[in-house]
């Protein structure tokens, strides 16, 4: 498997999540960043994990495949931008749609 590093927020995650299944898995690779992660993974022939939003491209054009999904695995994003007098309606309509996603 190629899976994020140990500073990778979704890491840990996948730790716990392969430690309860009582799975061991064989680590290829070790990538901090998403990008890096999902270029070796077409190439390699090797599994990885990885949020469906980062492959979407590779998806569709069907030179990856979803083997599987969890609901137990979730990263945080961040919306960050210099200070502003006024609102920026497209990011408070962006967090409001993300919040309401969470809550359902």
């Amino acid at each position: 498997m190629a899976l994020p590093g140990k500073r990778h927020a979704l890491r840990a995650q996948i730790d716990a999540l392969c430690e309860s299944a009582e799975i061991k898995p064989r680590q290829r690779a070790k990538l901090d960043d998403m990008a890096l992660l999902h270029l070796i993974a077409p190439d390699s022939n090797w599994l990885t994990l990885l949020p469906e939003i980062v492959v979407q491209d590779e998806l569709r054009d069907i030179s990856l495949v979803v083997v599987g999904k969890s609901s137990q695995l979730q990263e945080c994003f961040y919306a960050i931008t210099a200070p502003h007098y006024s609102r920026i309606n497209v990011l408070e309509q962006l967090l409001t749609k993300s919040h309401s996603m969470l809550s359902e």
